[in-house]
């Protein structure tokens, strides 16, 4: 049996006229300018980019926890050092990736300095978001008696990664960055398998166990002392729409959760419900009505609350 002839001089060469594919995209992303209202050349990158706010992402988690996430040869004695130095690079990154997403609705000068004036609230909002995700690492810690320490939780746990990732965001959210925001979030989302979007609200002492496909939408409300399993979807029930046809943006549409709350794996909570306080959501539960606090919902249970008559704040 002869062996086919792996000569690549003997092997028809590929053809592709680039010429053409080029002309060809360029007229497909000219298209798409001109629907989009954006014929103008700006001549320089428009928006944020996902790879670099990955690595400034990288740095502000090592200045968090210098001796956890930071550089593997990092010494105590050199942590403040450290936290300096990758404080620095980091908000002057962000300051840049800031400037370009409100270049679109701002002047230059007026974009260089409002990035400048929310990057640095950002900044200084650093220690009270160091404090909060402490509260998350020990409700981790306390939560699972799997974990063995502290570092452990905050080494492999994807639901604390996640948090730390949903911290950052949610801050830059709330100063006006939005797209910045949802990029660390889908950062987070293809690293853990949790799918936080940054204008959730989220309360001290957050537990996400296991984690993978959680799913928590913009304008959910989440309190103190709550615990969240694997494939627990905090959804919008129904999405108004407006005169012209489209979505309405930010609505209130997605669960208000209050303290001391347990959600178990694959419950799905849906609308601008309230689950009352100390109440307990079991597996796999479908729930499109708000519940009393210290409620025990079933499967078999929630068909019964999925009947109640109202679909809003209270139970």
């Amino acid at each position: 049996m002869s062996l086919p002839d792996s000569n690549p001089e003997s092997e028809p060469v590929p053809h592709w006229d680039l010429t053409a594919i080029v002309q060809d995209l360029k007229a497909a992303r000219e298209q798409w300018r001109h629907r989009r209202h954006r014929d103008r050349d700006k001549g320089d990158r428009e928006f944020p980019s996902p790879d670099r706010v990955r690595d400034l992402l990288g740095l502000l988690r090592g200045a968090l926890f210098p001796l956890r996430l930071g550089p593997t040869d990092l010494q105590r004695g050199g942590e403040d050092f450290y936290v300096g130095h990758a404080l620095d690079r980091a908000l002057t990154g962000l300051v840049e990736e800031a400037r370009l997403e409100l270049a679109s609705h701002a002047t230059a000068d007026e974009a260089r300095r409002l990035a400048q004036a929310r990057i640095s609230a950002f900044a200084h909002s650093l220690p009270e978001l160091r404090a909060l995700l402490d509260t998350d690492v020990e409700a981790a810690f306390q939560g699972d008696p799997a974990a063995r320490s502290v570092d452990e939780v905050l080494l492999c746990y994807p639901g604390v990664h996640a948090l730390i990732h949903h911290r950052l965001a949610h801050r830059l959210y709330q100063l006006g960055l939005p797209l910045i925001a949802r990029i660390i979030a889908e950062l987070a989302h293809s690293e853990t398998g949790i799918d936080i979007h940054p204008g959730a609200r989220i309360g001290r002492y957050c537990f996400i166990d296991h984690g993978t496909g959680v799913v928590i939408g913009e304008t959910a409300e989440i309190g103190n002392h709550v615990r969240l399993y694997q494939a627990v979807t905090l959804g919008a029930k129904r999405f108004e729409v407006g005169e012209d046809g489209s979505l309405a943006k930010g609505q209130p549409r997605h669960p208000v959760v209050e303290d001391d709350v347990v959600i178990y794996a694959g419950a799905t909570v849906l609308g601008r419900i309230v689950i009352g306080r100390g109440s307990s959501i079991g597996g796999n539960v479908w729930l499109t009505r708000s519940v009393p606090p210290n409620s025990q919902i079933t499967q078999a249970q929630s068909q019964h609350a999925n009947r109640g008559p109202t679909d809003g704040h209270s139970a």
